[in-house]
């Protein structure tokens, strides 16, 4: 599974961007895709993700960013996206994708739990 990130950027606190994570190699409908975030100095940080449609393509969030960001994939673009919405100054760091052929009922929340990663995007919240 290959995996690329797209859409970081700069943007004031408030303000919204979306994250876009293009597959090829895998279909992401079939497997769990996630995504984290690394601050500097700070160690990779579960943000939130998305089952296999098997799985009623169910969503999870990290209690920092739950009722500000959202988890979805379009099949037809094999794509899974991450809207940002109320960026806090907090919510800047490196966000990476990462997607999983090992399926659970429970948290998937360590980034052992995935064995691809894409490259990461940065974004940067401005107070």
């Amino acid at each position: 599974v290959q995996l690329q990130a797209s859409g970081g950027g700069s943007v004031q606190a408030g303000g919204s961007l979306r994250l876009s994570c293009a597959a090829s190699g895998r279909a992401l409908s079939r497997i769990t895709t996630g995504w984290f975030r690394q601050a500097p100095g700070k160690e990779r940080e579960y943000v939130a993700d998305i089952r296999r449609s098997a799985s009623s393509s169910t969503t999870h969030y990290a209690d920092s960013v739950k009722g500000r960001f959202t988890i979805s994939r379009d099949n037809a673009k094999n794509t899974v996206y991450l809207q940002m919405n109320s960026l806090k100054f907090e919510d800047t760091a490196v966000y990476f994708c990462s997607a999983t052929e090992r399926h659970s009922v429970g948290l998937m929340i360590r980034a052992d739990d995935y064995a691809y990663w894409g490259q990461g995007t940065q974004v940067t919240v401005s107070s």
